[in-house]
């Protein structure tokens, strides 16, 4: 008899064993979420893509956007256009790294590296040529100090040896312009590559000088040329005093951009940041003429 009784339970522990196992396989390792996509949403392409800058507010963008309840943002920098591994591996592939959206909603990815990729124009056209783009730009002169800062910081967390930036900014007592931070700088030269292949029309640009100034404004004028209805308003965003800028509010929870951003420049040599910004200026003019704009850059 205990031995029958103890093979009943036995076989009472196994059951619970395989119920258990069977439950847990709907479920993510993240705790108490079906794995299956929410019923009614799919995976699509893109309906806009941030393509740029780098250091240009990216991140703060996309972050902010996806306040809209229209919008599903993707998760992570693809890197499709830009990168010849990962268009080798095609559409489908792109298409699956999409967020799963419901119908009225759009979707939006941003890898900043394809607004100084050469073929990455020709490439998003060939997807989808009528897509809309958006472009946040900043003071060229501050975006290749803060490209240097974010590799300054990324070399000392990998334990790699760093260069004062006016050693990088300068070779044998000139502007040193084959630097990649000023090549990306160099909005006109880009800019023309991709007004090649989409009109001025489908390009928006963001002003990131303003979008840390004063969010709201910037954001109203992308739900408008997105075709999204109003949905962003003031109470969506608030100024962190120990950071200095504007962080996120909405569905009832706070955030902040990343510890990474927003990072103190360095102080630099000002003859040598002057060599910097006469370079620029003639380029900074030329964009202005390209895009029928101006904006307030040193």
């Amino acid at each position: 008899a205990l031995w029958s009784c103890l093979l009943a339970v036995s076989h009472a522990c196994i059951f619970q064993t395989h119920f258990l196992t069977s439950c847990l396989a709907n479920f993510d390792v993240s705790g108490d979420v079906p794995s299956s996509p929410p019923p009614g949403t799919s995976k699509r392409a893109p309906h806009s893509i941030i393509i740029g800058v780098r250091k240009g507010g990216t991140r703060a963008l996309l972050e902010m956007l996806d306040i809209h309840p229209e919008v599903a943002a993707a998760a992570t920098e693809v890197h499709f256009f830009d990168w010849d591994e990962n268009y080798a591996k095609g559409f489908e592939w792109y298409r699956d790294l999409m967020p799963y959206s419901y119908p009225n909603q759009i979707t939006v990815e941003k890898t900043p590296g394809y607004f100084t990729s050469a073929l990455a124009p020709e490439r998003i056209c060939a997807m989808n040529s009528s897509i809309k783009l958006l472009l946040i730009l900043r003071d060229p002169s501050e975006r290749v100090i803060s490209d240097y800062t974010q590799v300054y910081f990324n070399r000392l967390e990998n334990h790699k040896p760093v260069q004062a930036i006016e050693n990088l900014l300068v070779r044998n007592g000139a502007l040193n312009i084959r630097y990649k931070a000023i090549q990306r700088s160099l909005y006109d030269v880009h800019m023309r590559n991709w007004l090649r292949h989409f009109p001025l029309e489908q390009i928006h640009i963001v002003d990131g000088d303003a979008l840390i100034r004063d969010p709201l404004p910037e954001l109203q004028k992308v739900e408008h040329f997105l075709n999204l209805p109003p949905r962003i308003v003031s109470s969506n965003f608030y100024f962190n005093q120990t950071k200095g800028f504007y962080c996120i509010r909405s569905d009832g929870r706070e955030r902040c951009l990343h510890e990474s951003k927003g990072r103190p420049h360095p102080a630099v040599n000002s003859t040598v940041l002057q060599q910097l910004r006469t370079y620029l200026q003639e380029h900074n003019r030329t964009f202005f003429r390209l895009v029928k704009r101006t904006f307030d850059w040193q």
